[in-house]
């Protein structure tokens, strides 16, 4: 069985991050994983069966004839399968094999492969994976029996992830990486890796381009964009600009430079979060990076990098985690984004600028890009969720100047600011700006906050405290 029968989820599998590439909206490859319940109460798992772990425990090495397997098995994706092998590992009792029987179903189609793949899993875990979208069932799985990942994880998913493409091959070579390679999965879409600001460089294999240095126009020039449509919407050192979030779901990714603060803007349509990163709060003689879209996935939130050093980031904090900048101790200072209403936003901002119509570069923009892709919760493995909200309700997050996080839901607060009372909460105070939310201290000291599902924001900051409105 050759590697192009064997990896049909090139074109057949899963929902791509945004509909981009380099020349026009694109188009999500079919067969899209299920949403999970947009309720609070996530259904029932069985629990893990009661496998022993080899001498050593989680941390403990392979028995050597798995490992060997193993080897076999991923050796032989470069232009086939060895389905005894697979086999083998199936029937070797270590459930941490499952991880990487998990990660080859993200790449595999209907047929022969894909049921010997389901096969082993069900002998390995005990369940039994539907066709219809294996992965994503058994990375939920796997991520809610929080299953330790094996020694030498790292390198046998680099090897899958490179068949694919290679240039994820960097993501995968720091033996001190702080990623949990168990959650890292692939979004639907390759690399974006074009020079910073060349527009007309290919998209080699479909991307989410970003946009650089965009051309923007006045308030008045910017009456093509419907007042009541949303912006994501930045103000440093009396300058303000509107980033719509039509143009951002194409792009994912801008990179301008505003009040004279040169930053980057990662927007995950996934998990609802638009930040802005001070490219230049680095240390002294680190090149400011060059953000990107890699076209992979963690829990359901897209992993940026570094297109000088391909260092991967926590899209979510701004730190590093791979590569040379995670080597310097590269994190970047966040800063406050504003989603807001056009018309609201110009109307409390009037020295605002927009994003031209056509972004500068001759692009026509859908108004609704990705057509309520999201409406029925993520569609990606999230694995579990704090049930104390609705997965996908919108909060307005905060870290304290003592590390403490917030999350305020945007709604509730909203209609408390509107009856005139205050939203007040662990010495944090939510204000209106236009008919968006930012956050200060008591004393006034402005926070750096930005809004995002409650999945995501709950995830990279568990322990959370929330504000309620019945708490009032």
């Amino acid at each position: 069985m050759k590697m192009a029968a064997l990896f049909t989820a090139l074109v057949m599998i899963g929902a791509a991050c945004s509909q981009g590439d380099s020349t026009s909206p694109g188009s999500e490859p079919s067969g899209s994983a299920p949403p999970i319940s947009l309720d609070s109460e996530s259904s029932t798992t069985p629990p893990p069966p009661d496998t022993s772990l080899p001498a050593g425990g989680e941390t403990g090495p392979l028995e050597e004839e798995l490992a060997a397997d193993l080897d076999l098995l991923f050796a032989s994706l470069s232009d086939g399968i060895d389905f005894d092998a697979l086999a083998r590992v199936g029937a070797s009792g270590d459930l941490r094999a499952a991880w990487l029987i998990s990660d080859i179903f993200r790449f595999v189609g209907p047929g022969a492969a894909r049921d010997a793949l389901i096969s082993a899993f069900a002998e390995l875990t005990g369940e039994t994976v539907f066709e219809f979208s294996p992965w994503f069932e058994s990375t939920n799985l796997l991520i809610e029996w929080d299953v330790p990942a094996p020694l030498g994880y790292r390198e046998l998913k680099g090897v899958l992830f490179s068949i694919v493409d290679g240039r994820w091959a960097p993501f995968f070579d720091d033996p001190d990486s702080e990623i949990d390679y168990r959650y890292l999965n692939w979004g639907g879409v390759r690399p974006d890796d074009r020079p910073l600001g060349d527009f007309d460089a290919p998209c080699r294999g479909g991307c989410i381009p970003a946009l650089d240095d965009p051309a923007v126009t006045d308030a008045a020039g910017g009456d093509w964009y419907p007042d009541g449509a949303i912006v994501f919407a930045v103000a440093f050192e009396g300058e303000a600009r509107a980033y719509p979030k039509n143009m951002m779901e194409v792009h994912e990714m801008v990179i301008d430079t505003v009040g004279g603060v040169r930053f980057g803007m990662p927007y995950c349509t996934l998990c609802g979060s638009a930040q802005a990163y001070d490219l230049e709060s680095v240390p002294d003689g680190i090149e400011p990076p060059v953000l990107r879209t890699s076209g992979l996935l963690t829990r359901s939130n897209k992993v940026m990098y570094d297109l000088n050093t391909w260092s991967a980031f926590d899209t979510f904090t701004g730190r590093a985690v791979s590569g040379p900048l995670r080597e310097a101790g590269v994190t970047l200072d966040q800063l406050t984004v504003v989603t807001a209403t056009w018309g609201d936003w110009k109307e409390a901002h009037p020295e605002t600028t927009i994003v031209a119509q056509d972004g500068g570069i001759g692009r026509t923009y859908p108004a609704d890009p990705l057509d309520g892709r999201d409406d029925n919760g993520p569609i990606f493995p999230v694995g579990p969720v704090d049930p104390r909200l609705p997965v996908q309700q919108l909060v307005l997050g905060v870290e304290t100047p003592a590390g403490e996080f917030i999350a305020f839901p945007v709604e509730a607060a909203k209609d408390v600011l509107q009856t005139g009372s205050p939203v007040e909460f662990g010495g944090v105070r939510v204000i209106s700006d236009a008919d968006g939310l930012r956050a200060e201290l008591i004393d006034g000291t402005p926070l750096v906050t930005h809004e995002a599902f409650w999945f995501a924001w709950s995830q990279f900051h568990p322990g959370t405290d929330l504000w309620s409105q019945a708490g009032l």
